[in-house]
Protein backbone atom coordinates (compact mmCIF):
# COMPACT_ATOMS: atom_id res chain seq x y z
CA UNK A 1 0.00 0.00 0.00
CA UNK A 2 1.42 3.30 -1.03
CA UNK A 3 1.17 6.43 1.77
CA UNK A 4 -1.53 8.32 1.28
CA UNK A 5 -3.18 11.49 3.71
CA UNK A 6 -7.75 11.61 3.94
CA UNK A 7 -9.49 14.76 5.28
CA UNK A 8 -12.63 13.47 6.02
CA UNK A 9 -15.56 16.45 5.30
CA UNK A 10 -17.55 17.36 8.01
CA UNK A 11 -20.98 16.87 6.77
CA UNK A 12 -24.92 15.59 7.24
CA UNK A 13 -25.96 13.33 4.64
CA UNK A 14 -29.72 13.01 4.80
CA UNK A 15 -30.60 10.34 1.46
CA UNK A 16 -33.94 8.62 0.23
CA UNK A 17 -37.05 9.11 -0.93
CA UNK A 18 -38.90 12.09 -0.04
CA UNK A 19 -36.45 13.33 2.30
CA UNK A 20 -37.30 17.21 1.40
CA UNK A 21 -40.05 17.11 3.90
CA UNK A 22 -36.93 16.68 6.62
CA UNK A 23 -36.47 20.25 5.91
CA UNK A 24 -37.41 22.22 8.75
CA UNK A 25 -36.30 19.59 11.69
CA UNK A 26 -32.84 19.95 9.63
CA UNK A 27 -33.22 23.95 10.46
CA UNK A 28 -33.99 22.79 14.38
CA UNK A 29 -30.76 20.70 14.54
CA UNK A 30 -28.60 23.53 13.08
CA UNK A 31 -30.48 25.76 15.45
CA UNK A 32 -31.75 28.60 13.12
CA UNK A 33 -35.11 29.77 12.48
CA UNK A 34 -34.84 32.22 9.40
CA UNK A 35 -34.05 30.45 6.48
CA UNK A 36 -33.51 32.22 2.83
CA UNK A 37 -34.06 29.76 0.10
CA UNK A 38 -32.26 30.06 -3.34
CA UNK A 39 -33.09 28.49 -6.22
CA UNK A 40 -33.16 29.60 -10.58
CA UNK A 41 -35.96 31.44 -11.88
CA UNK A 42 -36.93 27.77 -13.54
CA UNK A 43 -37.38 26.63 -9.75
CA UNK A 44 -39.00 29.26 -8.26
CA UNK A 45 -41.81 26.77 -7.91
CA UNK A 46 -39.39 24.42 -6.20
CA UNK A 47 -37.98 27.06 -3.80
CA UNK A 48 -41.80 27.97 -3.11
CA UNK A 49 -42.48 24.58 -1.86
CA UNK A 50 -39.42 24.25 0.31
CA UNK A 51 -40.73 28.09 1.77
CA UNK A 52 -44.00 26.65 2.66
CA UNK A 53 -42.25 23.49 4.52
CA UNK A 54 -40.47 25.60 6.05
CA UNK A 55 -43.65 27.99 7.38
CA UNK A 56 -42.78 30.29 9.82
CA UNK A 57 -38.87 29.60 9.56
CA UNK A 58 -39.01 31.04 6.45
CA UNK A 59 -37.83 34.59 5.53
CA UNK A 60 -38.73 34.16 1.87
CA UNK A 61 -36.78 33.45 -1.12
CA UNK A 62 -34.35 34.65 -3.93
CA UNK A 63 -34.57 33.07 -7.12
CA UNK A 64 -31.27 35.05 -9.44
CA UNK A 65 -29.08 32.33 -9.42
CA UNK A 66 -27.11 32.14 -12.75
CA UNK A 67 -24.52 29.51 -13.97
CA UNK A 68 -21.14 30.17 -13.28
CA UNK A 69 -22.09 31.99 -10.22
CA UNK A 70 -21.07 35.90 -11.21
CA UNK A 71 -20.23 38.02 -8.34
CA UNK A 72 -22.74 40.70 -9.93
CA UNK A 73 -26.09 38.14 -8.32
CA UNK A 74 -24.07 37.29 -5.60
CA UNK A 75 -23.99 41.08 -4.46
CA UNK A 76 -27.74 40.86 -5.08
CA UNK A 77 -28.25 38.10 -3.25
CA UNK A 78 -26.21 39.62 -0.30
CA UNK A 79 -28.85 42.31 -0.42
CA UNK A 80 -31.21 40.54 0.23
CA UNK A 81 -29.79 38.25 3.04
CA UNK A 82 -28.97 41.46 5.07
CA UNK A 83 -32.79 42.22 4.64
CA UNK A 84 -34.39 39.66 6.03
CA UNK A 85 -31.98 39.13 8.77
CA UNK A 86 -31.33 35.51 7.70
CA UNK A 87 -29.45 32.88 9.78
CA UNK A 88 -29.04 30.13 7.47
CA UNK A 89 -29.39 29.67 3.20
CA UNK A 90 -31.36 26.85 1.76
CA UNK A 91 -30.62 25.86 -2.15
CA UNK A 92 -32.90 23.97 -3.74
CA UNK A 93 -31.36 23.14 -7.60
CA UNK A 94 -28.47 22.23 -9.44
CA UNK A 95 -25.11 23.98 -9.36
CA UNK A 96 -25.70 27.55 -10.28
CA UNK A 97 -28.01 27.07 -6.73
CA UNK A 98 -25.55 25.74 -4.75
CA UNK A 99 -22.72 27.99 -6.02
CA UNK A 100 -24.74 31.19 -5.26
CA UNK A 101 -25.31 29.33 -1.66
CA UNK A 102 -21.90 29.12 -1.49
CA UNK A 103 -20.78 32.65 -2.43
CA UNK A 104 -23.14 34.02 -0.15
CA UNK A 105 -21.51 31.36 3.02
CA UNK A 106 -18.19 32.71 1.83
CA UNK A 107 -18.87 36.36 2.53
CA UNK A 108 -21.54 35.41 5.44
CA UNK A 109 -20.57 32.27 7.20
CA UNK A 110 -23.90 31.32 7.30
CA UNK A 111 -24.82 27.85 7.63
CA UNK A 112 -25.98 26.28 4.26
CA UNK A 113 -28.76 23.73 3.66
CA UNK A 114 -28.40 22.31 0.07
CA UNK A 115 -30.73 20.28 -1.75
CA UNK A 116 -29.43 19.09 -5.02
CA UNK A 117 -32.06 18.22 -7.88
CA UNK A 118 -29.39 17.22 -10.29
CA UNK A 119 -26.17 15.08 -10.66
CA UNK A 120 -23.53 17.65 -10.06
CA UNK A 121 -21.98 16.91 -7.08
CA UNK A 122 -20.95 20.23 -6.01
CA UNK A 123 -22.73 19.86 -2.52
CA UNK A 124 -20.51 17.61 -1.76
CA UNK A 125 -17.07 19.86 -2.02
CA UNK A 126 -15.84 22.91 -0.17
CA UNK A 127 -15.11 24.58 -3.72
CA UNK A 128 -16.54 26.93 -5.11
CA UNK A 129 -16.01 28.59 -8.74
CA UNK A 130 -16.55 32.46 -8.95
CA UNK A 131 -17.04 34.36 -12.17
CA UNK A 132 -15.78 38.43 -12.54
CA UNK A 133 -14.97 40.25 -15.30
CA UNK A 134 -15.30 37.15 -18.08
CA UNK A 135 -12.85 35.06 -15.61
CA UNK A 136 -13.73 32.09 -13.78
CA UNK A 137 -11.59 31.48 -10.73
CA UNK A 138 -11.84 28.73 -8.07
CA UNK A 139 -10.97 28.48 -4.31
CA UNK A 140 -11.29 25.29 -1.87
CA UNK A 141 -12.16 26.80 1.22
CA UNK A 142 -14.30 24.86 4.22
CA UNK A 143 -16.38 28.25 4.77
CA UNK A 144 -18.36 27.29 1.75
CA UNK A 145 -18.81 23.47 2.59
CA UNK A 146 -22.87 22.60 2.92
CA UNK A 147 -23.57 21.78 6.80
CA UNK A 148 -26.17 19.68 5.90
CA UNK A 149 -27.42 18.00 2.00
CA UNK A 150 -30.85 16.47 1.55
CA UNK A 151 -30.75 14.32 -1.43
CA UNK A 152 -34.25 13.19 -2.18
CA UNK A 153 -35.04 11.00 -5.11
CA UNK A 154 -38.26 11.97 -5.87
CA UNK A 155 -36.98 15.28 -7.05
CA UNK A 156 -34.64 13.99 -8.95
CA UNK A 157 -37.67 12.00 -11.64
CA UNK A 158 -38.96 15.17 -13.42
CA UNK A 159 -35.50 16.04 -14.26
CA UNK A 160 -34.84 16.37 -18.08
CA UNK A 161 -33.69 13.67 -19.66
CA UNK A 162 -31.11 15.94 -21.18
CA UNK A 163 -30.10 17.82 -18.73
CA UNK A 164 -29.78 14.37 -16.76
CA UNK A 165 -27.68 12.83 -19.10
CA UNK A 166 -24.80 15.80 -19.25
CA UNK A 167 -25.19 16.01 -15.36
CA UNK A 168 -24.53 12.51 -15.03
CA UNK A 169 -21.21 12.82 -17.37
CA UNK A 170 -20.34 16.08 -15.22
CA UNK A 171 -20.44 13.70 -11.92
CA UNK A 172 -18.60 11.07 -13.45
CA UNK A 173 -15.65 13.45 -14.39
CA UNK A 174 -15.27 14.30 -10.88
CA UNK A 175 -14.34 10.46 -10.14
CA UNK A 176 -12.10 10.03 -13.11
CA UNK A 177 -9.96 12.38 -12.08
CA UNK A 178 -9.64 11.48 -8.36
CA UNK A 179 -8.25 8.47 -10.12
CA UNK A 180 -5.33 10.09 -11.33
CA UNK A 181 -5.52 12.94 -8.63
CA UNK A 182 -1.88 13.30 -7.35
CA UNK A 183 -4.08 13.22 -3.59
CA UNK A 184 -5.98 9.78 -4.97
CA UNK A 185 -5.86 7.50 -2.15
CA UNK A 186 -7.74 4.13 -1.47
CA UNK A 187 -11.01 5.48 0.24
CA UNK A 188 -11.61 7.98 -2.80
CA UNK A 189 -10.77 5.72 -5.10
CA UNK A 190 -12.81 3.09 -4.15
CA UNK A 191 -15.72 5.58 -3.89
CA UNK A 192 -15.05 6.67 -7.55
CA UNK A 193 -15.11 3.31 -9.08
CA UNK A 194 -18.69 2.90 -7.22
CA UNK A 195 -20.22 6.40 -8.69
CA UNK A 196 -18.36 5.68 -12.20
CA UNK A 197 -20.13 2.55 -12.18
CA UNK A 198 -23.83 3.36 -10.57
CA UNK A 199 -23.86 6.34 -13.19
CA UNK A 200 -22.40 4.22 -16.33
CA UNK A 201 -25.70 1.53 -14.97
CA UNK A 202 -28.01 4.04 -14.50
CA UNK A 203 -27.67 6.91 -17.69
CA UNK A 204 -29.34 4.02 -20.14
CA UNK A 205 -32.24 3.08 -18.12
CA UNK A 206 -33.25 6.72 -17.06
CA UNK A 207 -32.21 7.28 -20.82
CA UNK A 208 -35.68 5.04 -21.77
CA UNK A 209 -37.57 4.94 -18.59
CA UNK A 210 -37.31 8.35 -16.80
CA UNK A 211 -39.35 7.98 -13.56
CA UNK A 212 -37.43 4.72 -12.55
CA UNK A 213 -36.90 5.07 -8.97
CA UNK A 214 -34.02 2.57 -8.75
CA UNK A 215 -32.02 3.77 -11.51
CA UNK A 216 -32.65 7.37 -10.50
CA UNK A 217 -31.26 6.10 -7.24
CA UNK A 218 -28.25 5.31 -8.54
CA UNK A 219 -27.85 8.45 -10.14
CA UNK A 220 -28.48 10.49 -7.38
CA UNK A 221 -26.00 7.88 -5.40
CA UNK A 222 -23.45 8.03 -8.05
CA UNK A 223 -23.52 12.26 -8.06
CA UNK A 224 -22.72 12.11 -4.50
CA UNK A 225 -19.91 9.92 -4.92
CA UNK A 226 -18.63 11.44 -7.73
CA UNK A 227 -18.84 14.71 -5.40
CA UNK A 228 -17.66 13.05 -2.59
CA UNK A 229 -14.58 12.58 -4.76
CA UNK A 230 -14.02 16.37 -6.05
CA UNK A 231 -14.32 17.40 -2.27
CA UNK A 232 -11.29 15.29 -0.84
CA UNK A 233 -8.71 15.66 -3.73
CA UNK A 234 -7.34 17.88 -6.23
CA UNK A 235 -8.65 17.71 -9.63
CA UNK A 236 -6.20 18.36 -13.32
CA UNK A 237 -6.60 19.28 -16.85
CA UNK A 238 -10.18 18.32 -17.43
CA UNK A 239 -11.92 20.60 -14.69
CA UNK A 240 -9.28 23.46 -15.66
CA UNK A 241 -10.26 23.38 -19.13
CA UNK A 242 -13.99 23.30 -18.50
CA UNK A 243 -13.42 26.21 -16.00
CA UNK A 244 -11.93 28.41 -18.44
CA UNK A 245 -14.54 26.89 -21.26
CA UNK A 246 -17.04 28.33 -19.20
CA UNK A 247 -15.69 31.10 -17.22
CA UNK A 248 -14.47 32.61 -20.04
CA UNK A 249 -16.72 31.84 -23.08
CA UNK A 250 -20.08 31.13 -21.28
CA UNK A 251 -20.49 28.15 -22.21
CA UNK A 252 -22.89 25.93 -20.70
CA UNK A 253 -21.45 23.77 -17.37
CA UNK A 254 -22.45 20.48 -17.63
CA UNK A 255 -22.66 20.46 -21.47
CA UNK A 256 -19.21 21.09 -21.87
CA UNK A 257 -17.71 18.47 -19.26
CA UNK A 258 -19.76 15.93 -21.08
CA UNK A 259 -18.07 17.30 -24.16
CA UNK A 260 -14.50 17.74 -23.06
CA UNK A 261 -14.57 14.16 -20.57
CA UNK A 262 -13.72 12.13 -23.80
CA UNK A 263 -10.65 14.36 -24.86
CA UNK A 264 -9.35 15.27 -21.47
CA UNK A 265 -9.20 11.38 -20.41
CA UNK A 266 -7.26 10.38 -24.19
CA UNK A 267 -4.96 13.03 -23.27
CA UNK A 268 -3.97 11.67 -20.08
CA UNK A 269 -4.25 7.98 -21.11
CA UNK A 270 -0.12 7.67 -21.43
CA UNK A 271 0.45 8.44 -18.14
CA UNK A 272 -2.40 6.37 -16.79
CA UNK A 273 -3.00 3.66 -18.20
CA UNK A 274 -3.69 1.31 -14.96
CA UNK A 275 -5.97 3.95 -13.77
CA UNK A 276 -7.69 4.32 -17.20
CA UNK A 277 -8.50 0.50 -17.01
CA UNK A 278 -10.40 1.14 -13.85
CA UNK A 279 -12.29 3.60 -15.72
CA UNK A 280 -13.24 1.07 -18.49
CA UNK A 281 -14.07 -1.60 -16.28
CA UNK A 282 -16.60 0.53 -14.08
CA UNK A 283 -18.27 1.31 -17.76
CA UNK A 284 -18.14 -1.41 -18.95
CA UNK A 285 -16.41 -0.96 -22.08
CA UNK A 286 -12.79 -1.92 -23.13
CA UNK A 287 -11.39 1.53 -23.90
CA UNK A 288 -12.38 4.38 -21.10
CA UNK A 289 -11.94 7.93 -23.74
CA UNK A 290 -13.92 5.93 -26.42
CA UNK A 291 -16.66 4.50 -23.83
CA UNK A 292 -17.28 8.06 -22.34
CA UNK A 293 -17.88 9.41 -25.65
CA UNK A 294 -20.07 6.37 -26.89
CA UNK A 295 -22.04 7.17 -23.28
CA UNK A 296 -23.06 10.55 -24.49
CA UNK A 297 -23.34 10.12 -27.95
CA UNK A 298 -25.98 7.45 -27.58
CA UNK A 299 -28.11 8.86 -25.25
CA UNK A 300 -28.44 12.22 -27.04
CA UNK A 301 -25.63 14.41 -25.21
CA UNK A 302 -23.60 16.64 -26.87
CA UNK A 303 -20.54 15.74 -28.37
CA UNK A 304 -18.80 18.84 -29.76
CA UNK A 305 -17.85 22.03 -28.16
CA UNK A 306 -19.29 23.78 -31.74
CA UNK A 307 -23.15 22.52 -30.82
CA UNK A 308 -23.04 24.12 -27.70
CA UNK A 309 -21.74 27.32 -28.75
CA UNK A 310 -18.09 28.08 -29.04
CA UNK A 311 -16.55 29.55 -31.73
CA UNK A 312 -13.51 28.40 -33.80
CA UNK A 313 -11.87 31.52 -33.53
CA UNK A 314 -11.86 30.81 -29.45
CA UNK A 315 -9.41 27.85 -29.70
CA UNK A 316 -6.09 29.87 -29.18
CA UNK A 317 -7.52 31.90 -26.59
CA UNK A 318 -8.93 28.96 -24.30
CA UNK A 319 -5.62 27.48 -25.00
CA UNK A 320 -3.75 30.36 -23.81
CA UNK A 321 -5.64 31.02 -20.56
CA UNK A 322 -5.84 27.08 -19.47
CA UNK A 323 -2.13 27.13 -20.14
CA UNK A 324 -1.41 30.64 -18.37
CA UNK A 325 -0.88 29.41 -14.90
CA UNK A 326 0.51 25.86 -13.75
CA UNK A 327 -1.34 23.41 -12.30
CA UNK A 328 -0.46 19.49 -11.74
CA UNK A 329 -1.65 16.84 -14.39
CA UNK A 330 -0.12 13.25 -14.58
CA UNK A 331 0.90 14.07 -18.30
CA UNK A 332 2.91 17.74 -19.04
CA UNK A 333 0.91 20.42 -19.90
CA UNK A 334 1.59 21.00 -23.64
CA UNK A 335 0.09 23.96 -25.13
CA UNK A 336 0.19 22.23 -28.56
CA UNK A 337 -1.39 19.01 -27.14
CA UNK A 338 -4.04 20.93 -25.41
CA UNK A 339 -4.41 22.83 -28.92
CA UNK A 340 -5.37 19.49 -30.42
CA UNK A 341 -7.58 17.95 -27.71
CA UNK A 342 -9.75 21.00 -28.01
CA UNK A 343 -10.00 21.18 -31.84
CA UNK A 344 -10.72 17.46 -31.43
CA UNK A 345 -13.61 18.15 -28.93
CA UNK A 346 -14.78 21.75 -30.85
CA UNK A 347 -15.68 19.23 -34.36
CA UNK A 348 -16.84 15.90 -31.81
CA UNK A 349 -14.17 13.71 -33.24
CA UNK A 350 -14.35 10.31 -31.28
CA UNK A 351 -11.36 9.66 -29.63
Amino acid sequence: MKPFVYNALPSRVIFGSNTLYQIKDELRLLGKNRGLVLSTAGQHKAASQVSNLLGEFSVGCFNGAVMHTPITVTNDALKIVMETKADCIIAIGGGSTIGLAKAIALNTNLPQIVIPTTYAGSEATPIIGQTENGVKTTQRTLKVLPEVIIYDVELTKTLPVPITITSAMNAIAHAIEALYSKDANPFISMLAEQGIEALARAIPIIYHSPLDSAARSDALFGAWACGTCLGAVGMSIHHKLCHTLGGSFSLPHAETHTVILPHAVAYNESATTEVMARVAKALGVSNAAQGLYDLAAQHGAPTSLKEIGMNASDISLAVEIACASPYWNPRPIEAKAIHNLLSNAFYGKRP
